[in-house]
């Protein structure tokens, strides 16, 4: 049985500091929370693979505590930066961690995917670590809301275990009209699309093929903390 001391260690905030872009972050997390000791690989692939205008409204889709979202706004100075998330505990600590690193242009919102955003609410970048077993039905509906929601030029960047690969750049060609692999790492793939501008919106929904995904592709366990 843990001690009362032992306890209280598990219940305060894990802090850690991480470097991503070129930008010293401080980070608050805790328990629950995916990869709350430290910046995962495919979070970390996508950070890098960012390039973002100093104007730019970003989107972080499924924010975690927020390590996207900041980069975003550290990259755009002069845009706004939304970080969104299902999980209250999630926006939460994405809120504590854009104050602690003082970016004013950034904040956190309780959203189901994009059902809680402002409806007029439009962004030149959208980017999401997307988790592998999202799912497709909800996995089309992200692209086709963020298909939706991107300004005319706007980007897609999306983060996924590779085995989502030829899964990402099929409907990625069908909703958006194009596809790029920007980074492949060990177990993730950094993908871009650009929506062009005249583009309509789309309005129909078409969930994928049932064989189109690949059975319950792994997760990488959550990293050691760093010596």
């Amino acid at each position: 049985m843990l001690t009362p001391e032992q306890l209280a260690h598990l219940r305060s905030d894990i802090e850690f500091s991480a470097t991503l872009h070129g930008y010293s972050f401080s980070f608050r997390s805790t328990w629950g929370l995916f990869s709350p000791r430290a910046i995962d690989e495919g979070t970390r692939l996508l950070a890098e693979a960012l390039v973002v205008n100093e104007h730019d409204d970003c989107l972080d889709l499924g924010c975690g505590y927020g390590p996207l979202g900041l980069v975003l706004a550290a990259l755009a100075p002069k845009g706004q930066t939304l970080m969104v998330d299902k999980d209250f505990v999630a926006v939460e600590f994405s809120n504590k961690n854009a104050r602690l690193n003082r970016l004013d242009n950034a904040r956190a919102l309780l959203s189901n995917g994009f059902d809680q955003i402002p409806p007029k609410l439009r962004f030149d970048i959208i980017a999401s670590n997307i988790p592998a077993k999202v799912g497709k039905e909800l996995l089309s509906l992200y692209l086709h809301d963020a298909r939706n929601r991107l300004k005319p030029g706007g980007r897609l960047y999306l983060v996924t275990v590779s085995g989502l690969r030829q899964f990402m750049k099929r409907n990625l060609e069908e909703v958006l009209g194009n596809y790029d692999k920007l980074k492949q790492g060990h177990a993730y793939t950094v993908a871009l699309a650009v929506k062009h501008r005249g583009s309509p919106p789309l309005t129909a929904y078409r969930a994928p093929p049932a064989d189109d995904l690949p059975p319950d592709p792994p997760r990488l366990s959550d990293p050691a903390p760093s010596p």
